[in-house]
């Protein structure tokens, strides 16, 4: 079963999305023999690289009121809680963008490493409050991961992969995916959001039994 994972490492509700269908994944065992293929989305393309404060910036961006803000910070923590992912709101301070990101997790798919790699930038983002445009960080979470450092450096340092980071967010988009998580499976099946564990589990097995 071919899995595309639609999404952006600055985005809340993709962290969930993917334990769950990690989870999911899991309660199914080998019914299911799932490749994992992880896509770029970007939520703010237009970001600048020092990047923009959080609450100004879903105020701007969606009308969210700094109370509306807050209520959201922490049903996201619990969502999150609920799938074994830590969200350490009050480290999350800043919007950045995330092209770069993407370009290194392109590379990681080349190295057998996408899957960690994007664990990695999740927790980063979102558990550590760390700034995903920093070559630095992103260096060392590559490093972590077991990705070679010095070659993470270079693809950052030489724009290596931009090309085909954009030929990969114009594919999607023009196949209709403007929101992310999206969970596309076999190329026909679309699941959208951050969905519970259940209904990752329940889609997974329709399409098992369906063959």
């Amino acid at each position: 079963m071919k899995i595309d994972f639609v999404s952006d490492v600055s985005c809340p509700w993709c962290a969930i999305g993917l334990n769950a269908l990690e989870s999911a994944l899991a309660r199914v065992g080998n019914k299911v023999q799932a490749e994992l293929h992880f896509q770029p989305f970007e939520l703010n393309p237009q970001m600048p690289r020092e990047g923009e404060d959080v609450t100004e910036h879903l105020s701007r961006k969606y009308g969210t009121t700094p109370q509306q803000a807050v209520a959201n910070r922490e049903a996201i923590r619990q969502r999150g809680e609920s799938v074994g992912f830590t969200f350490n709101m009050d480290k999350r301070q800043r919007i950045y963008n995330t092209f770069d990101a993407h370009r290194l997790l392109h590379w990681a798919q080349l190295e057998g490493r996408q899957r960690e790699l994007k664990h990695a930038l999740f927790e980063a983002y979102f558990t550590d409050g760390e700034n995903p445009s920093d070559h630095e960080v992103l260096v060392r979470r590559a490093a972590a991961v077991g990705l070679d450092a010095e070659k993470a450096r270079e693809v950052l340092a030489c724009g290596a992969y931009a090309d085909e980071v954009r030929e990969r967010e114009r594919f999607f988009q023009e196949h209709g995916i403007h929101a992310v998580p999206a969970v596309i499976i076999n190329d026909r099946h679309l699941i959208q959001g951050g969905q519970p564990v259940d209904v990752f589990e329940r889609a997974l097995r329709q399409l098992a039994a369906a063959g």
